[in-house]
């Protein structure tokens, strides 16, 4: 048998059956420090798919690069098939600084399919794109909300893209919102060159959730496993089905003030139900906020002081509350008690 050729990037070659992390050149910060976007390649000895995995997209969403910091050290990687690239920190001008945007202030998942001569968030959008997204055959995309707001587990897919959905149900998180690709996002850039992208959401910009992350790590080895990529074993399916939400709706703060929650990110919640309230700062009125429908509180603000019209609760439709209530507590308790969080385990 003839031998694996070996992984070319950024004028490195990776030999079949080793790792190594690669640095691709991206511009430079104003007293001359280079600025690099780092990719960690492992490339099996055995031919299979290429998967690209990507987090820090926005430089203040720091859950994706703790599932990736995790899923680099699992055993299972040890005798991959194929090859797994893996970019941690994609935005690093926003990661130093904190910030869910670069420098010239633009949202790089915005800034999509980028150009070699344009702006700063179009340069790193075409360098992600030309040397991470076209050499993969699938891709994963790892997100959080943003500052001051929650999203409970979930994977985002296309209305139109039945493969996509397949693998969102291998993935197993609670959650699988139906989405539309917008416009200079990564999805829709990568879509244009024949790629799909799965993408996760979870958790709180600049915040760590362990829920959150578990649910990425494992969802990730359940996908490499669907596709032959890794053995598997200990990588246990979900126990129960993802909750699919084919619609959602984002409830405003009806005046401004000090927002309480009286529900959390992940609980199902009925008609009428009194989600939380709005009151002024000296107590003399206050305005509850009703459930307008059923379904599951996908997403969250967390930050209390809030001004009228903000997203207080993102509300998605579900086809039975009580279906959904029962799925979500078996959801919990797996990644609770899984022993796939037991590294020795995942073989």
């Amino acid at each position: 048998m003839a031998k694996r050729p070996g992984f070319k990037i950024a004028g490195e070659v990776i030999a079949p059956g080793s790792r190594k992390t690669i640095n691709l050149p991206v511009s430079e910060f104003s007293d001359h420090t280079p600025v690099t976007m780092s990719a960690h390649v492992i490339h099996g000895r055995t031919n299979g798919p290429t998967v690209f995995i990507s987090a820090g997209i926005h430089g203040d969403e720091v859950i994706g690069i703790e599932i990736v910091r995790r899923l680099l050290k699992a055993t299972a990687l040890r005798r991959i098939k194929g090859t797994l690239i893996v970019v941690p920190i994609v935005n690093s001008f926003g990661f130093i600084n904190r910030s869910r945007y670069l420098p010239d202030r633009r949202d790089l998942n915005r800034s999509f399919p980028g150009s070699e001569g344009g702006s700063l968030a179009a340069r790193l959008a075409h360098l992600f794109l030309t040397e991470i997204v076209a050499r993969a055959d699938l891709g994963i995309d790892l997100h959080s909300a943003a500052i001051h707001r929650t999203n409970y587990p979930q994977i985002r897919v296309s209305p139109d893209d039945d493969n996509m959905r397949q693998l969102a149900d291998v993935f197993g998180a609670p959650i699988i919102m139906q989405s539309p690709i917008r416009e200079g996002s990564l999805r829709g850039a990568a879509k244009e060159l024949g790629k799909s992208v799965l993408l996760y959401e979870a958790g709180e910009g600049l915040r760590f959730d362990e829920t959150s992350v578990r649910a990425g790590q494992a969802g990730i080895l359940r996908v490499l496993k669907s596709l032959e990529m890794i053995s598997g074993r200990g990588v246990a399916a979900a126990k129960t089905p993802p909750q699919f939400c084919g619609a959602s709706k984002w409830l405003r703060a009806p005046m401004g003030g000090l927002f309480r929650s009286f529900k959390s990110d992940g609980d199902p919640v009925r008609t009428g139900d009194i989600l939380g309230s709005v009151s002024d700062p000296f107590g003399e009125q206050e305005i509850e906020i009703e459930a307008p429908f059923g379904g599951i509180i996908v997403g969250r603000a967390v930050l209390p002081v809030i001004n009228e019209g903000d997203a207080v609760f993102h509300l998605a439709r579900v086809q039975s509350v009580k279906k959904a209530e029962s799925a979500l507590d078996d959801h919990s308790t797996q990644l609770a008690d899984d022993p796939m969080f037991d590294e020795d385990e995942i073989i």
